[in-house]
């Protein structure tokens, strides 16, 4: 069996944001040379997320509403943990999204269903933050 490593980046111009990193998973995929496995995507923050969803404007519209709705950024004083720190939400939310999925490799493909994306959602951001992906498989 072999296994393949590799860190994304990402530095968002907002607090909170969805990125669709599907593309750059395939492209770890290929570059991994494995055909059929197992293909692990995590954030490796505790303020971020990684999920699985539609691609869809209004979709991320209500997920931010939803969102706000279950852990509302402010007013900061409401959250124990901002002592020092003002990202006690941004914690909640990654919570509720998500650390990780697990997509199957299928044919050096990733292997999801019609509509699925694969989406970094960072919720504390403006800060340099990575996602590891690790490939295992044949």
């Amino acid at each position: 069996m072999k296994s393949y490593r590799e860190e994304l980046w990402f530095e968002t111009r907002s607090r909170r944001e969805l990125i669709n990193i599907t593309p750059q998973v395939a492209g770890c995929l290929a570059k991994s040379g494995i055909r059929e496995g197992l293909c692990l995507v995590n954030a490796m923050h505790i303020s971020a997320s990684v999920f699985v969803n539609d691609d869809e404007s209004g979709l991320h519209h209500d997920f931010e509403v939803w969102l706000e709705g279950l852990a509302p950024e402010k007013p900061y004083s409401r959250y124990r943990h901002n002592s020092g720190e003002d990202n006690a939400d941004a914690h909640l939310k990654r919570t509720i999204m998500g650390r990780e999925v697990v997509v199957a490799v299928t044919g050096g493909k990733l292997d999801l269903g019609p509509w699925e994306q694969v989406f970094y959602g960072e919720f504390d951001g403006m800060r340099r933050k990575r996602v590891l992906m690790k490939i295992i498989g044949e």
